[in-house]
């Protein structure tokens, strides 16, 4: 499979949408896009996703960057804080319109607003949330 999102083939482009729809890629697209400010650290996905090994979770993040639907972004050392994360992950630009093209993203808001109401967050995840994250 390409890890390009530029124009592909038919067989390539039902290939992409069968890769990020398989259970657990697509949850973590969704929780990408459910999360505020749309940057979980992968502590945030692992807790998100909590019937999933940890080492699952990271897996199918590396997938997803590799073919170009996920990107890693980093704080930059000075911005660095003890005890709070420094990597985070979010939807690159061609992902997020490849996302689009495909009918993908129909229930960002409805994801962001059930996620508003999850009450139960551990005390970690809740200071992971608000950690700060890179400006782009």
């Amino acid at each position: 499979m390409s890890t390009d999102l530029g124009p592909a083939s038919g067989k390539e482009t039902r290939e992409l949408v069968h890769f990020v729809t398989q259970q657990t890629r697509f949850a973590l697209v969704n929780n990408i896009l459910q999360h505020p400010k749309q940057l979980p650290s992968m502590y945030e996905l692992e807790e998100l996703n909590p019937s999933v090994s940890d080492a699952t979770v990271y897996k199918h993040i590396q997938k997803l960057i590799d073919v170009g639907i996920v990107k890693e972004v980093a704080l930059d050392d000075d911005q660095r804080r003890q005890g709070y994360p420094w990597k985070f992950y979010g939807l690159t630009e061609d992902g997020r319109t490849f996302l689009e093209e495909h009918n993908l993203l129909a229930a960002e808001e409805t994801l962001q607003q059930i996620y508003e109401t999850i009450s139960d967050k551990p005390e970690k995840m809740v200071k992971y949330e608000n950690a700060p994250r890179p400006e782009e």
